[in-house]
């Protein structure tokens, strides 16, 4: 989001609102409402042309009646979005909400349009079709197209020079009906409407008799050629917003709750936090929530675009819009309505469209200028004609092509489309994006710090190795000493224990129940095992076998945690458990390599833990940051500064918050803590760290795209207008090629809907 903290005194509280804009058609009544808005005291305004909404931020002393009435006296209308209907209304409506009465509307206007201004291009341009008394029947066609196809083009004129503005609408109204005016004119008054009269089709200016000239192709061939801009516009804009309306129709409508015993179907809008819901094979999750009974597998692509389901059982947190795609669930709701996952992603991505990179707000700044300048431009062209060839008709024509050539609706549609499209599809793979600014860091970015544990690693304790040593007169396999190592952890709550105990048990299966269970602080637990006094820890009473003693020390150089397993004294084995590096850890690193990034680890752990985790993904050891406590991490970032690094962080803790908000790009785990999420600049919905990889590229791709889009926009202005200005340019094709610059632009924008 760019709106920021408007100015006002620290004890006066800020509140922000949601406007919806009506009435705006180019990017400088986008420009004029914001800076309306702005000289309003303490209130901070951005206006999305793309989105049609303003994100408004203002002081206490203000009311959103003031910011609406400061909008409609800019010649606008504004109005807060509508509270969201009820589920029942939602699915009621959904058939209809399909068909954009808007898009509709314009789609008549243009059909009409083309169909009426066809003949009177193709007359005006091929001799042979011109008959006599031709000219009348192009005026019969073109009138309707004029006053009533360009009727959105004069009415927003209108109402802007009531308000002394100008804005593309005055370009094209003024152009077209100039030259509607000169063709009724030469027509009635000139010599334009005698029987016979001939009229040759040029490319370029041409020196002509203003009396027998008509440019009647001209007025209805730009209102049709700019209508079918504005349709192509519209429909293109609503299909790069499709993603984030997926997104928020992915919630289930209704629910089967559990209220004394039975099932009853109740709206989801009705579901509070502490109810129980029943979830069947192939429902939706009506919102987030803990697994309090039965087994499944959840599938959660549509989210997260993790494609394979993941297990679930009792005590694991499930999130709304997911599918149940195994057996049946009872689940307990922990968050409702706009605070579950689902609705924070939509949130996310809808702040991020309405924000602004810095490049746009400079083609803001641009485009509120520009009109009045090609104004002046246009009347100077045809004095300067006119003085120069005596040439009235030349000189006119000249003057309109330089009014609708210049029309700078590409730029309004630059950074806006690309946004849209960029951060819906985003939000279809996993990644949400809070901002056109993130977008600007990682072009940037030189260096990625990754936190290690539950983002390279696991996070989990899990049961590695098992060795066994020979015992006189004894066969020790590792089944035996995992299953008495297994049943004496099995009582502890210790997180070695708990990862040796579960490790037993998918390896060996049920294990035998422990009696005396005992804990030794500081040494390990102890128990009665099927007859046999099983100890099991780290510090031993005895001596320790050399063979045991090498494996242990093995893998405490690796980082690993060793714990002997020692039965009636004797020692049968060494169990190694450590937090397991994730499969996809070392493909995401030689992926942020591929990107031209350095990977750091940074960790709180014992270096050789961290060394032994760097080496397994790929990460090289003189890139390798460890023993560093949680509020350290911090000045580990703004040192990597200093050295002149842009850096990001990737984390998933409470610990990692304060660096993912100082790093220059915040990567955040989204399985990971409410902190970091809110922390970090770009989440990722699941806690596979190839998606990192994975936002640097989407991110560099999108402003790659903006970029392109507003070189495009610029550059055609830049040199249409001086070819407009030397009468190279008729200014029916000046209309065509301002009208398709447009649609190149979002169209160049949806291309990213294909990115993998």
């Amino acid at each position: 989001m760019t709106s920021t903290t408007a100015a006002a005194p620290t004890s006066d509280p800020v509140h922000e609102v949601e406007l919806i804009i009506g009435g705006m058609t180019c990017a400088s009544c986008a420009a004029r409402v914001e800076k309306k808005l702005n000289r309003l005291d303490g209130v901070t305004a951005s206006v999305n042309y793309a989105t049609e909404k303003a994100k408004v931020s203002y002081p206490s002393g203000t009311a959103v009646a003031d910011l609406i009435a400061t909008v409609v006296k800019t010649g606008y209308t504004a109005e807060e979005p509508p509270p969201p209907a009820p589920p029942e209304a939602e699915q009621q409506d959904e058939p209809s909400s399909e068909e954009d009465p808007e898009l509709a509307s314009l789609r008549q206007r243009l059909t009409v349009s083309a169909l009426l201004a066809a003949p009177v291009i193709l007359m005006s341009m091929v001799p042979a079709l011109q008959f006599d008394n031709w000219q009348w029947l192009s005026l019969t066609l073109a009138a309707p197209v004029v006053v009533w196809g360009g009727l959105p083009f004069h009415r927003a004129a209108f109402t802007n020079l009531r308000h002394g503005a100008a804005t593309m609408d005055t370009l094209v109204s003024v152009g077209t009906l100039a030259a509607f005016g000169w063709s009724l004119w030469a027509l009635f008054w000139g010599h334009a409407g005698m029987p016979g009269m001939r009229h040759d089709f040029e490319f370029t200016v041409t020196r002509a008799s203003g009396s027998s000239a008509i440019y009647l192709e001209v007025a209805a061939g730009v209102v049709a050629f700019i209508l079918l801009g504005r349709y192509l516009e519209a429909r293109s804009k609503r299909r790069a917003g499709a993603a984030l309306r997926a997104l928020l129709k992915l919630g289930a409508k209704d629910v089967s709750v559990l209220r004394q015993g039975r099932e009853t179907r109740i709206p989801v809008g009705r579901l509070a936090v502490g109810d129980r819901f029943v979830v069947r094979p192939g429902e939706r999750f009506a919102t987030d929530g803990t697994v309090v009974e039965g087994a499944s597998a959840v599938d959660s692509s549509m989210l997260t675009g993790e494609s394979v389901p993941v297990d679930v059982t009792v005590g694991d947190a499930v999130t709304g819009a997911t599918v149940n795609a195994g057996g049946r669930l009872v689940v307990e709701a922990t968050r409702v309505g706009a605070d579950t996952q689902l609705a924070r992603m939509a949130r996310l991505v809808e702040d991020a469209q309405n924000g602004k990179a810095r490049a746009q707000r400079l083609a803001d700044r641009i485009s509120a200028v520009f009109v009045p300048v090609v104004i002046l431009l246009a009347v100077a062209t045809f004095g300067v004609w006119l003085g120069l060839t005596d040439d009235t008709t030349a000189s006119f024509t000249a003057a309109v092509a330089v009014l609708i050539i210049a029309c700078p609706c590409a730029l309004g549609l630059a950074t806006p489309t690309a946004l849209m499209v960029g951060t819906g599809r985003g939000a279809q793979l996993g990644i949400l994006i809070k901002g056109p600014e993130v977008l600007e860091s990682t072009r940037r970015v030189d260096t990625v710090v990754l936190d290690k544990t539950g983002t390279v690693t696991t996070g989990r304790m899990t049961l590695r190795r098992v060795h066994v040593t020979d015992v006189p007169d004894r066969d020790v396999r590792e089944e035996d000493v995992l299953r008495l190592a297994g049943a004496v952890e099995h009582a502890s709550e210790h997180p070695v224990g708990r990862a040796i105990a579960t490790g037993a048990e998918d390896r060996v299966g049920a294990l035998p129940p422990v009696e005396r269970f005992e804990n030794l602080p500081g040494r390990g637990v102890r128990g009665l095992v099927e007859g046999h006094d099983v100890q099991v820890g780290r510090i031993l009473d005895g001596p320790l076998p050399e063979a045991l003693k090498r494996a242990k020390e093995a893998a405490e150089d690796e980082g690993h945690t060793a714990v002997v397993v020692v039965r009636d004294g004797v020692a049968l084995g060494v169990v190694t458990v450590a937090d397991a590096v994730k499969e996809t850890s070392a493909e995401a690193v030689r992926r942020l390599r591929a990107l031209g990034l350095t990977p750091m680890l940074l960790t709180g752990d014992h270096a050789r833990v961290a060394r032994s985790v760097a080496a397994a993904v790929g990460i090289s050891p003189e890139h390798v940051i460890a023993e560093v406590l949680p509020e350290d991490k911090v000045a580990v970032v703004r040192r990597l500064q200093g050295e002149g690094r842009t850096v990001a962080m990737v984390g998933d803790g409470v610990n990692d918050a304060a660096a993912l908000a100082a790093a220059d790009l915040g990567l955040a785990l989204g399985t990971g803590t409410d902190a970091a999420i809110e922390a970090g600049d770009l989440t990722l919905v699941r806690g596979d760290l190839r998606v990192a990889a994975d936002a640097i590229r989407l991110s560099r791709r999108t402003l790659s795209t903006i970029k392109g889009n507003l070189a495009w926009a610029f550059g055609y202005n830049l040199a249409a207008l001086p070819l407009a200005a030397a009468g190279l340019l008729n200014p029916m094709l000046a209309g065509a090629a301002m009208a398709f610059s447009s649609v190149f632009v979002v169209t160049n924008s949806l291309r990213l809907r294909t990115f993998s």
